[in-house]
């Protein structure tokens, strides 16, 4: 297959993804904009219920990336039918998942807003919101087992359509609900509810038209379980490290943790498109490992870490271009924008490596090469950069220490993953791996 057809391959995949990717979070933002008219007490609320339940989004995360290459591999072996069954076995695990969050969140609710919030106004608004939006965690479950098996068998184009339209649907009712019909941060909640609860049931009527059985298979799912414990233990580490970021840079003061944040909600924002290419990633590597296809999976690594690389350097590009402009749109403060300053030209350097990054961690996950990956993470962080941020509070070398150790974090990570690539140690041929 030449490179042209290759790359069409990974961008006819990774650009629905990219849509998918982005519908949820731009979601979010019609959903603060309409309750911050509310007042400042129920956007705290939001603010803090949402941060619980950003947990139950993340577990959806690892389940999708989980399932796409397991299905990926039946789907190259020519099993689509096996393929579609390891979706199915990951909505029963979805939906279980689910509905204990749902059912467990309205008796923690409460004191997870108090642990959280401090003030008692916000508390109880936070957990009457997030009791309500529980109620949808076994929609988001469903909805991320769809993408994931609909990934993997390269069906692009339905997981766009129900997302989508249920994000549309729910971005219409948000503010009916809010302001005409009264319900005010309830009616957002409700909102968040339908979008999850119709994007899972169509995922859920996608498995049903399927010529499939649909009894649970345990054996199969304990498979599943284990993927994705590796996988969440990676996610911690990320999780740690960033936090810890954050924690280290607000020692240094207000303005300092304030530039932080707008230089790491954009490289999250950067990760978004990134995150794409991987899917594509782990789409088509696990296909043609499951057809047998070792040498073809190595190309498509290549030809995967290249765009990875390519989409790095125009990110880097515009956002150097955007030093003078991009900061200003969070914030007016001065001493906040010399901070991001601080950050950005570390921000602009790391991003062809991390383009990299991204697109090779697709590479092994699509291979279901996840037991690397939590160990590269884990030593990644505990070894090189949690050190290297808390070095930087003890010298006092402010953000550009943080940021010099973030940069770090990625160029070990990145080093690692390419040794695993020429090994080929990653690159196991058949239908499960």
């Amino acid at each position: 297959m030449d490179t042209a057809t290759t790359s069409r391959r990974i961008a006819g995949l990774a650009l629905p993804a990219l849509v998918v990717l982005a519908a949820e979070p731009l979601y979010v933002l019609v959903d603060t904009a309409v309750v911050g008219h509310l007042g400042s007490v129920p956007l705290a609320a939001v603010a803090v219920g949402g941060t619980v339940l950003t947990m139950a989004a993340w577990l959806g995360t690892i389940l999708a990336y989980g399932t796409t290459g397991r299905a990926a591999r039946r789907f190259g072996a020519g099993d689509r039918a096996a393929a579609v069954q390891e979706g199915l076995q990951a909505s029963w695990l979805a939906f279980s998942a689910g509905l204990v969050i749902a059912i467990g969140m309205q008796v923690a609710a409460g004191p997870l807003a108090r642990a959280l919030a401090g003030n008692p106004e916000i508390a109880g608004a936070a957990a009457q919101w997030m009791r309500v939006a529980a109620i949808g965690a076994p929609g988001l479950l469903l909805a991320a087992a769809g993408n994931g098996w609909m990934r993997g068998v390269q069906d692009t184009r339905r997981p766009l359509r129900f997302v989508l339209g249920a994000n549309l649907l729910s971005a219409a009712l948000c503010p009916i609900l809010v302001y005409p019909a009264g319900l005010g941060l309830v009616g957002s909640a409700i909102a968040n509810v339908v979008a999850q609860t119709v994007s899972g049931v169509l995922f859920a009527v996608a498995l049903l038209r399927e010529d499939i059985s649909w009894r649970p298979h345990l054996r199969v799912i304990g498979e599943q379980l284990r993927m994705g414990r590796d996988l969440l233990i990676r996610g911690g580490a990320f999780q740690l490290s960033f936090l810890s970021a954050t924690t280290v840079a607000a020692r240094f003061g207000t303005a300092t943790v304030a530039g932080h944040q707008i230089a790491m909600q954009l490289f999250f924002f950067t990760a978004l498109v990134l995150d794409a290419v991987a899917i594509a990633a782990q789409s088509l590597v696990g296909a043609a490992l499951g057809a047998g296809d070792a040498a073809g999976a190595r190309v498509l690594a290549r030809r995967t870490g290249f765009i990875g690389v390519v989409c790095g350097v125009a990110f880097a590009v515009v956002i150097a271009a955007g030093s003078g402009v991009v900061p200003r749109l969070f914030s007016s403060d001065g001493a906040v924008l010399d901070q991001a300053g601080v950050a950005w030209p570390w921000f602009v350097a790391m991003q062809p490596v991390a383009g990299l990054v991204f697109a090779l961690d697709g590479v092994l996950i699509g291979a279901g090469d996840v037991r690397y990956l939590r160990d590269l993470t884990v030593v990644a962080a505990l070894g090189f950069f949690l050190p290297a941020i808390w070095t930087a509070y003890v010298l006092d070398w402010g953000l550009a220490g943080i940021w010099a150790g973030l940069t770090l974090f990625v160029v070990v990570r990145c080093v690692a993953l390419l040794m695993r690539l020429r090994t080929g140690a990653w690159a196991v041929v058949g239908a499960v791996r």
